[in-house]
């Protein structure tokens, strides 16, 4: 017992660079897959077994979802040609078109329009923020049950946020009505056993968990002290050193660091949402 209760130990040291909070691990092995979360860049051409998609798809829709108005869909693109358009639009990131499943999941109003106007109704409610960031928000619980169960699976996954640099140019590859939006996509497949991966370590829990009242006295040191062992993890694996501040910095400071995507408001109008 006290040998499978470290593994879940070593599990959480490692996600968190050796910082991890003093408590006992409990055996679980899907624990041991949601700690052991890395992203996959590079895969096999092995093709996915035939009914992995389907059941992708039904750990996805087991998520939760906001008063079951399940407003989401996803865009499975296995063509070679389709997820090369797709790469070119995401910043030309080649394992979009190594992994043999590209998921495009798409915050979908659009299923409750049709069904409003089908019985001659106009759904207000869906002009407001609020039905979006559900729409949002309920992709993304669907996408990352989808996530742990390819990973379950044997499967590597990355998320790839690119997708949102030419939103109006994706919806159109992906032939999407009105109110629907490509949120993320997500690549799928057998990870390349000759191009090693490894868990990349998170802020402390001192961070991100609050407990009762939001508080920031000690920010600066726990930062200091991440900064320090994510720079020591992206030298370890050849990325060169750069710290979680240096990072962020670069990738929040200027609207140009948005790679296009500073323009979301204006795109998301585009495709129909109304957002008031």
């Amino acid at each position: 017992m006290d040998g499978i209760v470290n593994t879940s130990a070593a599990q959480l040291a490692a996600r968190y660079g050796g910082a991890a909070p003093d408590v006992a691990a409990p055996a679980n092995q899907v624990l041991d897959t949601l700690l052991g979360h890395r992203s996959i860049r590079a895969f096999l051409p092995t093709p996915l077994a035939d009914g992995v998609l389907e059941t992708l798809v039904a750990a996805a829709q087991s998520a939760p979802t906001s008063s079951n108005q399940q407003a989401w869909s996803v865009v499975a693109v296995q063509d070679p040609a389709r997820k090369a358009r797709l790469a070119a639009l995401a910043n030309g990131q080649k394992f979009i078109t190594q992994a043999p499943l590209f998921l495009c999941w798409v915050a979908d109003l659009s299923r409750l329009s049709r069904l409003g106007k089908a019985h001659g109704r106009h759904l207000e409610g869906l002009d407001y923020l609020e039905s979006f960031m559900v729409a949002l928000v309920d992709a993304a619980l669907a996408a990352q049950n989808a996530v742990v169960a390819a990973e379950a699976l044997g499967l590597g996954t990355v998320y790839v946020g690119a997708l949102r640099h030419h939103p109006e140019k994706v919806a159109e590859e992906l032939a999407l009505p009105p109110n629907a939006f490509a949120a993320f996509g997500l690549s799928v497949g057998h990870p390349d056993p000759a191009v090693p991966s490894a868990v990349k370590p998170r802020l402390p829990q001192s961070l991100v968990l609050h407990r009762e009242r939001y508080t920031v006295a000690d920010e600066p040191a726990e930062i200091a002290g991440y900064d320090q062992r994510l720079g020591d993890f992206s030298e370890r694996v050849g990325m060169g050193r750069q710290d979680w501040t240096q990072r962020m910095i670069s990738r929040v400071g200027t609207a140009a660091s948005l790679s296009g995507r500073h323009r979301m408001k204006e795109a998301l109008r585009a495709l129909g949402f109304t957002l008031r």
